[in-house]
């Protein structure tokens, strides 16, 4: 299966303090050193605590936000040294769709404005081509042709989202971020947008970068995941084995965290102490080693790499053995 996405050695800091309102000026590094690939018609989870840098990453894909270090390379174009020209033709090709998707809408402009803005941008087509295919699209996420009319505020929180996705679709994109798309959504509607998203996934032969810090979702949703911790990847690997059977001390502890809606599962939670280290002082070796049981002194001197040459990988001097099982 040929990849559609590969992202090597990302890398993004932001700056604080200074300036006119005084303090310390600090370097926060919110993104270290990421890489994973996307195959074309596959999904990718990334997952973590938040502020892990995970929202960074996807923000990153499309240069929503502009990366310090690394290499974006979308079906064989390098999205970091695209032009504005390139860029623009490229964006097509690659949609967002965000957590908030009542933010993410003109209050100002009706559901067929919006939709119908990005094929005017992109010149998509004559009058006529662009109003078939916003009603195609519209309901394609499941609305009735009479929301066109309607404005943001007139709809409910899973109908928004329908409306997101339904902007992201319009241009026939081959990739789409999806930024925590769920989140804000009731537990029913956000079986609704799942089941949505993978039928048109299915459908259209989409590929995704999926944002969560639901376990629950990323399970239901992706083919593989990685784990985000203080803006590394941690571990990577098919999202089932990742799950059951995690290599990463912090992994495990993410899994253990997630609820079961299950009252005969009982999980033997694992130990963790501390607080999250402040990400302007992150602490030597590897970051986690603060709060880790199985930390030892080389974890507190060096930085261990994402080994392993397969998919499975864990960034980790001590492992847990063959990964442990829930139960």
């Amino acid at each position: 299966m040929s990849e559609l996405l590969q992202v090597r050695n990302l890398v993004k800091r932001f700056e604080s303090g200074g300036g006119w309102l005084g303090g310390p000026r600090q370097t926060v590094s919110a993104v270290n050193d990421v890489s994973f690939s996307v195959a074309r018609g596959q999904s990718l989870g990334l997952v973590g605590e938040s502020g892990c840098g995970k929202s960074t990453v996807a923000r990153t894909l499309l240069r929503l936000i502009e990366p310090d270090e690394g290499g974006i390379v979308f079906d064989g174009h390098d999205l970091r040294q695209a032009g504005a020209a390139e860029l623009r033709a490229l964006r097509q090709r690659i949609q967002i769709v965000f957590q908030d998707p009542y933010a993410s809408l003109n209050p100002r402009r009706t559901v067929r404005q919006a939709l119908a803005e990005p094929l005017h941008v992109h010149r998509r087509g004559n009058a006529e081509q662009i109003r078939a295919k916003v009603e195609q699209t519209i309901q394609e996420v499941g609305l009735p042709l009479s929301a066109l009319e309607r404005y943001p505020h007139e709809f409910s929180g899973g109908q928004r989202q329908r409306i997101g996705i339904a902007r992201a679709l319009v241009l026939d994109p081959e990739l789409i971020v999806a930024d925590e798309p769920v989140s804000a959504l009731d537990v029913s509607v956000q079986a609704q947008i799942l089941q949505l998203l993978e039928r048109l996934k299915r459908d259209r032969g989409l590929s995704f970068v999926f944002v969560s810090h639901d376990l629950g979702v990323v399970r239901h949703f992706c083919d593989t995941v990685c784990v985000m911790y203080l803006g590394r990847i941690i571990e990577r690997g098919p999202t089932a084995q990742v799950l059951d059977r995690p290599l990463h001390p912090y992994s495990r502890v993410l899994r253990d965290s997630s609820p079961v809606p299950d009252p005969q599962a009982r999980i033997r939670l694992a130990r963790i102490e501390g607080e999250i280290p402040a990400p302007t002082h992150l602490p030597p070796g590897c970051a986690f080693h603060p709060r880790c049981a199985r930390a030892q002194e080389d974890c507190t001197q060096r930085v261990p790499a994402l080994d392993g040459a397969g998919v499975r990988a864990a960034a980790c001097f001590h492992p847990l053995e063959q990964g442990v099982a829930a139960g």
